[in-house]
């Protein structure tokens, strides 16, 4: 049996997201807020996760509290979407509504192809979870 990796987050007060690790060794990512130093952070820890990605895994993304996507997060998903150890994840994203979604649809066009993770993008969150658990080869 594989041991998870650690985890290598830890609570901060002035962030608006939290991570959990997942059964099946990859992460739950639920946002509150984009807020410049939740954006900043986040940013910091995928890619330092993306650095140490050593096998597939599978991430949810739950924005179901997020109201918009200011164009800077845009460019900061792209950027780390755009890491080649990004293609080894599966990524399901639960959005609440279409604007939400058509902005998280622009970071998948504007990730490099070849790099990119597979992502796909829900309203319900036991969708998602039944995507990701899918087997990994069926991407």
């Amino acid at each position: 049996m594989t041991e998870s990796k650690p985890l290598n987050w830890t609570p901060t007060t002035d962030v608006g997201y939290s991570v959990i690790r997942r059964g099946d060794g990859g992460m739950t990512l639920t946002f509150t807020d984009l807020s410049d130093a939740t954006l900043a952070h986040w940013h910091d820890f995928a890619l330092e996760h993306l650095l140490e990605a050593d096998r597939r895994t599978r991430n949810l993304y739950d924005l179901r509290a997020v109201k918009e996507i200011p164009e800077k997060a845009i460019r900061m998903a792209v950027d780390a979407n755009s890491d080649p150890s990004a293609r080894n994840i599966r990524v399901a994203v639960v959005v609440a509504d279409a604007t939400v979604a058509d902005a998280i649809r622009n970071v998948a066009a504007g990730s490099l192809t070849g790099t990119a993770s597979a992502m796909k993008i829900f309203s319900d969150i036991n969708e998602a979870e039944a995507w990701l658990a899918r087997p990994l080869d069926q991407i």
